[in-house]
């Protein structure tokens, strides 16, 4: 017997033609450098967006053609994530936050062809162009400048539009249609490529209602750069649903955030934990000075990825009516892996255990398994306790690296993905992450988890940030040194009600840090992470 079912290739083209199609009139906002903001219909977004492909195949893209782009949040940026697919090409975002030495690198590992850049990003550019040679260079007018004519001006490029019949190039379900490469912080960065199919499939698995939980009513705010993991992949739920964005360009300082909440209310905004962190402490400082000059969206939801969210960040826009779901996921799972949302065995908790379950990493999705091994390879049994390293599969998670294949170090031998984490997972499969491998703290031959003390600091009300990293120790081999970022307004605690603070969560004695250190800012990756390496470079040396 044989299944009757269609075989339609699944493909991200639909998703476009269908936001043109049915949901022409919805709208896309995008804040300009002038902080000003321009409106386009999704009907207007979509013609621009198949311009674009045409305009592409014009100046010679072929199928399977890596075209970078360097640009903030905004409509153009969308228009590339659909535009250069129906190209054939695969959209490769560069993430501006690099060195300029990063970045040319990366370039020429992806062999790019084409860039598309802000104008407001050129300096950056001109800073890494003698290490790779782009065929094209179109600059978006982001600023509304005339651009260099050294330069293919994008808006000159599209302006004659797509002819009527324009169709996008013909593919397969598992061709590429976008790179991101890896943060890279133990290593040179890799390249991640991802297909139509694991595009979809990730796509429909994270709208889900205890997840994104997308409505044709949401407006949705992604801080969450659109060159890290693909934005966690919003952009192409909300151009399948239709949905309203308000992307924030270049302007991502608290008081910038809040502002734009008071003129483009979202109903949905995403961003990494050090994101919320500082517009959460701007906020509440605001509701003393200035009471009334922010009030945050009512029903707002957010969702946070990209590091440990503290529970006491959870708690804090809980008091104010809004409810953080934390995700956790990589470059390598497209990049929603885990999300912990509220769930119906704990409809009836206390408040308690549902920050606490908050602050886990939650509960694998749908299409994606999950497993953790020991250090001598057994599965940790699912008790809460037992640590191991995380590992993955699933149909949206990569099994090897652009131009390197799969390393041992980061593949098993029957396929799963290392993600590097050290976890532990319950009976019910809620995941706590405990720590990277490399940040796991081993004194005197016993574990201490860097990431519960940071949570357990930033729940300190005098502590405003936490990063806790090992340094080298002649009798234990390795000691915790705990950098702190103080509250503003908030008088500095001693290291004495540190260490009861910590007691009173739950350690030991023997684990209290050896070391404060007070920090004005803590150091943060490219994608918003604590930079521990910075921190072990400044510190580590120092027993």
């Amino acid at each position: 017997m044989r299944a009757t079912m269609m075989n339609v290739p699944l493909s991200i083209h639909g998703f476009a033609e269908r936001a043109g199609r049915i949901f022409g009139r919805n709208t896309l906002v995008s804040r300009l450098p002038d902080k000003s903001l321009r409106s386009h219909t999704y009907a207007q977004w979509f013609a621009r967006t198949q311009a674009l492909a045409a305009a592409l195949l014009k100046l010679g893209v072929q199928k399977g053609d890596r075209v970078a782009t360097l640009c903030w949040n905004h409509h153009a940026h969308l228009e590339a994530y659909f535009g250069i697919p129906a190209a054939g090409g695969v959209m490769h975002t560069l993430n501006l936050r690099l060195s300029p030495d990063e970045i040319g690198w990366i370039a020429a590992d992806a062999q790019d062809r084409v860039l598309i850049v802000d104008d407001i990003l050129l300096p950056l550019y001109r800073q890494f162009a003698h290490l790779h040679r782009f065929e094209h260079v179109i600059v978006f007018p982001f600023s509304g400048a005339p651009v260099p004519a050294e330069f293919t001006d994008y808006e000159a490029l599209i302006a004659p539009g797509a002819p009527a019949d324009f169709q996008p190039v013909p593919h397969a379900e598992d061709d590429p249609i976008a790179m991101c490469y890896t943060s890279g912080t133990t290593g040179r960065p890799k390249g991640v490529v991802y297909s139509h199919r694991s595009t979809v499939l990730h796509t429909l698995v994270a709208s889900l209602g205890d997840y994104w939980g997308l409505k044709g009513t949401d407006s949705v705010l992604p801080v969450t750069p659109m060159f890290h993991a693909n934005c966690w992949g919003m952009p192409y739920g909300a151009v399948m649903m239709g949905v309203k964005i308000v992307f924030p360009g270049p302007h991502l300082h608290p008081d910038d955030l809040l502002d734009l909440m008071q003129l483009e209310p979202p109903s949905l905004a995403l961003g990494v934990p050090t994101i919320w962190m500082t517009l959460i402490q701007r906020y509440e400082q605001m509701l003393t000075e200035q009471p009334g000059r922010w009030v945050l969206p009512p029903g707002l939801r957010s969702l946070v990825g990209g590091a440990a969210v503290p529970e006491a960040l959870i708690r804090a826009f809980d008091r104010h009516g809004v409810w953080l779901l934390q995700g956790w996921g990589m470059t390598e799972t497209s990049p929603v892996c885990t999300i912990s949302y509220p769930r119906a065995e704990f409809a009836h908790a206390d408040s308690d255990e549902r920050f606490r379950r908050a602050a886990m990493a939650g509960t694998p999705v749908p299409l994606v398994d999950v497993r953790v091994r020991a250090d001598d390879g057994t599965d940790a049994p699912p008790d809460g306790v037992s640590l191991g390293e995380m590992q993955v599969r699933g149909p949206f998670i990569t099994g090897s690296y652009h131009g390197v294949g799969s390393p041992e170090d980061k593949f098993t031998p029957d396929g799963w993905l290392r993600t590097g984490d050290v976890v532990a997972v319950d009976d019910i499969a809620y995941v706590r992450i405990a720590d990277r491998t490399k940040d796991l703290i081993k004194s005197g031959g016993e574990w201490i988890s860097s990431v519960d003390m940071e949570n357990a600091l930033m729940a300190h009300p005098a502590v405003a940030e936490a990063a806790v990293i090992a340094v080298p120790d002649v009798k234990w081999s390795e000691r915790p040194l705990a950098c702190l970022v103080w509250r503003t307004g908030v008088a500095p605690a001693s290291r004495e009600d540190l260490g009861a603070h910590l007691l009173a969560h739950g350690f030991a004695k023997w684990q209290l840090p050896d070391r404060f250190e007070t920090l004005d800012t803590i150091p943060r990756t490219s994608t918003g992470k604590f930079y521990k390496l910075k921190l072990r470079q400044m510190f580590g040396a120092a027993a």
